[in-house]
């Protein structure tokens, strides 16, 4: 087996025209699974007011909160960024893999975990400093013994599927001169085995479940999801109390999988609060939000491939991370700088396209409920006990807010109420 070199310009282009290709395909099933529009046109408006309902108290914790976490939320994006620049615009992560001995498969390993585990141990001190803050406000009931374990497994989980991913695009291009077919392939079908196993594999990792005592509020919500036509097979509670006082509930799985999942702590709230969180997330699974989102992330991922080939083709890159072929394993600095620099680019149109699937699920939630009042206690009851910002800034909107603000989505349930000749809550 020899070590692959640069396909030549013919194969470049080839991989430039799927790139265009996928490109064009993403978009458009992006353009047609996203709802634009969460309440049809001409609904009466309503702006979003943070004063109309929260008092001055928690406009300020609010905002005194994201503050003092906004510091090392910035600095942990300036580190990615920084390691991503000097693993893709010098030699360091070539010449420090070079020092691995080894097969060429057992370097590539030993590269993924070294750097991973140096970027973890980088940004652990920014880790600990958001988790004072989170204590200081009551958000983590942690320890620091069962947070640096939940740490552990979560740079395990990651690592894992990054030398996964690594190993599998050195392989190819260890093989094949036209790597990228085979690796946008393989990218699109670990993107949905991936999502299939992940509430099998790894939720139980970080959470334990057991199953919703018989009772009311259990009867409730399978009445409900039954009731919306969307089959689950059982209510689970999630322990997340051993961690956070936030709230929130999720419909995870497919088929013989799907679950309404309740963290233990929103069942403090009251229960017709809990029954409109859970017809939210019925939402979700009744527009197939989790399906779509599956195939836009597999689709992404074999974009992600090809460009990847259309970029390490280009003999610059390749001499300035010090490398002559992406099938050397040198190269393992080179890929995961070039996937943690998509991750942070692409993070900004996700959370476009979240935000609008989110605000769909809250329509679905008014819809099955009809219930514009308890809903915005729900609204408010969440954003209160989780710390939300209720005003962020643009930039911080754009990187990171995946969901609407709670003062958006008690306005769109105003917006529902009048649409619907309902009282305003």
């Amino acid at each position: 087996m020899t070590l692959s070199t640069t396909d030549a310009p013919s194969g470049v282009r080839s991989a430039g025209w799927a790139l265009a290709a996928l490109g064009v395909v993403t978009l458009a099933v992006v353009a047609v699974a996203t709802p634009w529009r969460a309440l049809p046109a001409g609904t009466p408006a309503v702006v979003p007011d943070p004063g109309r309902d929260f008092t001055a108290e928690q406009i300020a914790r609010s905002e005194a909160f994201d503050r003092l976490v906004s510091v090392p939320g910035y600095l942990s994006l300036g580190l990615t960024l920084v390691v991503a620049g000097v693993l893709v615009g010098t030699p360091l992560g070539a010449r420090l893999v070079g020092r691995l001995r080894g097969p060429w498969w057992l370097r590539v390993l030993l590269g993924v975990l070294v750097f991973s585990v140096a970027v973890a141990m980088l940004r652990w001190p920014l880790g600990m400093w958001s988790e004072t803050y989170l204590r200081d406000f009551g958000l983590s009931t942690q320890t620091w013994p069962t947070w640096t374990v939940d740490r552990i497994k979560s740079l395990g989980v990651g690592t894992a599927l990054t030398a996964i991913m690594v190993l599998a695009v050195v392989a190819l291009a260890r093989r094949y001169r036209r790597w990228w077919i085979p690796a946008a392939a393989g990218a699109f079908a670990l993107t949905v085995a991936a999502s299939f196993a992940y509430p099998v594999l790894i939720e139980p990792i970080f959470n334990d479940f057991r199953p919703m005592e018989a009772g009311r509020l259990r009867d409730d919500l399978l009445a409900m999801a039954a009731r919306d036509g969307v089959p689950v097979e059982d209510v689970l509670v999630a322990d997340a109390s051993r961690r956070t006082t936030a709230l929130n509930a999720y419909v995870s799985g497919f088929g013989a999988t799907r679950r309404i999942v309740v963290y233990d702590t929103l069942l403090r709230a009251p229960a017709d609060e809990v029954e409109l969180v859970v017809a939210h997330e019925l939402g979700h699974a009744k527009a197939g939000d989790v399906l779509s989102g599956t195939l836009v992330g597999a689709l992404g991922a074999a974009f992600g491939a090809c460009l990847l080939y259309v970029v390490t083709s280009a003999g610059v890159v390749r001499r300035r991370a010090g490398i002559s072929s992406i099938g050397d394993p040198r190269a393992v600095g080179l890929v995961m700088g070039l996937l943690s620099l998509a991750a942070v680019l692409s993070g900004p149109a996700q959370n476009l396209v979240s935000r609008h699937i989110e605000a769909r699920a809250d329509v679905h939630a008014l819809d099955l409920t009809r219930d514009p009042a308890t809903f915005a206690a729900m609204q408010k009851r969440l954003a209160v006990t989780n710390i939300s910002d209720l005003s962020p800034d643009l930039v911080e909107y754009v990187l990171y807010a995946s969901h609407p603000t709670a003062p958006q989505r008690i306005a769109l349930a105003r917006s529902w109420a009048r649409l619907n000749g309902l009282s305003e809550p």
